[in-house]
């Protein structure tokens, strides 16, 4: 079923075996008919990852990155949209070369073409499958999978089943007869699994491993346990208790190129579970309910950010999420956030909750509670400047109020005629951009401090000799630090405010130059707050477990000593 830990599962099953010195990517499947994630709102499809080459995707290829601790291209995401789009264009430029086209071969044939695209230079590709076993929808990729299967031969395929152990709180026993029946749906494609890994409230007893065992005709210690957890970050080490990785390469008969180390990650996981101290932080955006139920994963990777930066000073992170439409129906709310540590303002889109949130970053602002906003975050603390500090009444961004008498955001022509003509699918500023850096301002030194210059000047290089990606570096100043930070956004700062916004004291820390030479600020920062940092790009999107974002490094630094 959704939710039930494929990715994370997959991310840590790549940790593994990355860990025995393989090449190791993964690649994921969702079989819905959306050509990407771009145009979901985050409470329908959780949230949507960004790539460096402006993909937007399922957030489980963001557990791939940070697991792996690798950048993957967008083409690493398959969706059924994307398919049969491909195989239409095709037939309609004369590809098939007046051939008959039909589901088979031609969808399958699409499927595996991407797949070895994704593969090449790689040991072992890992491709999950979105959805549930017995969708209709999923018929394509199985049997795509299956067709892998016969050209490679079994020896050079492993079959991993995910299931759930239900244990019902009225009788307090696990069942093994979901399991069973998504056995019989696998192998009615002629699927079955070579290991099956088993998901439950608790571990999995010697009772109901022998029930599976008996059912799918596979060994024991093929079955796998996996609890639930305090923490994913978990799941490589209790997938390893069991040899899960030894055992995948023994089914494929090879042998580790390293001996495994997992002593660091171990280090940060316990400092995770048993932190010396807790900060307790408050995000202030609107994807937070669906009928009567919380999603957090609309910002997964706020959340995962912190948790990475939090390690650092082995402190546990206290997260609330709060609505920012209650802060616009009452007002005494805001007094609640004089309990935290610090506040975020996350990304978002529309005019819902907006004075909430503006509400939120004046208190934060005011009292000098340390604050980080990205995206969305950064313009409305630009907003909120302008109106407060600036005496610009009614500042606002058009977004919000087409019509405001100081656009203080705006929206870029060309973004304009793109909504005019209704093309929202992967039209966004998206992707990696790079940002000269102000010298002497809290983001530059966050950046040295971290590291980061010099692996992103790596990566500047390396985009340089890309010509595809010239569009996202713009014109370099010499002898400036650059950075790089991917977007998802349409609106930007308009120039005609930024000086006077700096003459009243809120600094541009950093910004993107053009090629036609209009300046995109990138960062803001009040250099007298505690910490009152803002970014246009969204930077937990490069945040590792042991390579934490900066500016989060920076944010739970200040939140510590507040």
């Amino acid at each position: 079923m959704s939710g039930v830990g494929k990715g994370v599962t997959t991310a840590s099953i790549g940790k593994i075996l990355q860990d025995y010195g393989y090449k190791v990517t993964a690649v994921k499947i969702d079989p819905y008919i959306n050509y990407d994630a771009g145009t979901l709102r985050p409470t329908e499809h959780g949230e949507v990852w960004v790539t460096d080459d402006g993909g937007e995707i399922d957030q489980d290829l963001g557990n791939y990155e940070r697991f792996f601790g690798i950048d993957m291209p967008k083409r690493n995401n398959i969706t059924t949209g994307q398919i049969y789009k491909t195989v239409i264009d095709r037939e309609r430029s004369g590809g098939y070369l007046g051939k008959t086209v039909q589901f088979i071969p031609h969808i399958p044939d699409e499927i595996k073409r991407r797949i070895r695209e994704a593969s090449n230079g790689y040991d072992f590709t890992l491709v999950e499958i979105g959805g549930t076993i017995g969708d209709f929808e999923n018929l394509p990729f199985l049997f795509a999978m299956k067709s892998i299967e016969r050209e490679l031969g079994g020896e050079d395929v492993c079959y991993i089943l995910i299931t759930y152990l239900p244990t019902p709180s009225h009788i307090e026993e696990m069942k093994t007869k979901p399991t069973q029946q998504a056995i019989r749906m696998l192998s009615e494609n002629g699927i079955f699994p070579d290991f099956i890994i088993c998901r439950a409230r608790k571990p999995l007893d010697i009772v109901r491993k022998k029930k599976i065992e008996t059912y799918v005709n596979i060994p024991s210690d093929h079955i796998i346990s996996e609890p639930d957890i305090d923490t994913i970050y978990q799941i490589p080490l209790d997938l390893e208790k069991e040899e899960f990785g030894i055992k995948i390469l023994n089914k494929f008969g090879m042998k580790p190129k390293k001996k495994s180390d997992l002593s660091e990650w171990s280090r940060l996981v316990d400092r995770i579970k048993n932190p010396k101290k807790t900060v307790k932080i408050a995000i202030v955006g609107k994807y937070v309910d669906i009928g009567d139920y919380h999603l957090a994963d609309s910002y997964i990777s706020i959340n995962q950010a912190l948790v990475h930066a939090s390690a650092e000073f082995n402190s546990g992170i206290e997260i609330n999420w709060i609505d920012s439409k209650e802060l616009e129906k009452n007002q005494n709310r805001l007094n609640d956030l004089k309990s935290y540590d610090g506040i975020i303002i996350p990304g978002g889109f529309g005019e819902s909750g907006v004075e909430g949130k503006i509400k939120a970053i004046k208190f934060a602002r005011e009292n000098n509670i340390p604050f980080l906003g990205l995206c969305y975050g950064m313009q409305l603390a630009v907003v909120e400047f302008a109106r407060d500090v600036c005496n610009m009444k009614n500042a606002n961004t058009t977004e919000v109020n087409p019509k405001t008498e100081y656009p203080v955001i705006d929206i870029l022509p060309t973004q304009k005629k793109l909504l005019e003509e209704s093309k929202y699918g992967g039209t966004m500023r998206l992707g990696a951009y790079a940002a000269i850096l102000k010298d002497k301002t809290i983001v530059s030194q966050l950046y040295k401090e971290r590291s980061r210059l010099k692996e992103d000047n790596e990566r500047l290089s390396n985009l340089k000799r890309d010509p595809g990606q010239k569009f996202r570096l713009g014109v370099l100043e010499k002898d400036k630090d650059i950075v790089l930070e991917r977007h998802r956004h349409r609106y930007e700062v308009n120039p005609k405010y930024t000086s006077l916004i700096e003459k009243n004291g809120l600094v541009f820390s950093g910004y993107h130059i053009r090629d036609d030479g209009k300046k995109l600020m990138e960062f803001i920062e009040l250099p007298k707050n505690k910490f009152f940092v803002a970014t246009q790009s969204h930077p937990e999107f490069k945040s590792r477990l042991g390579d934490p974002s900066p500016l989060f490094y920076g944010f739970i630094k200040a939140a510590i000593k507040s």
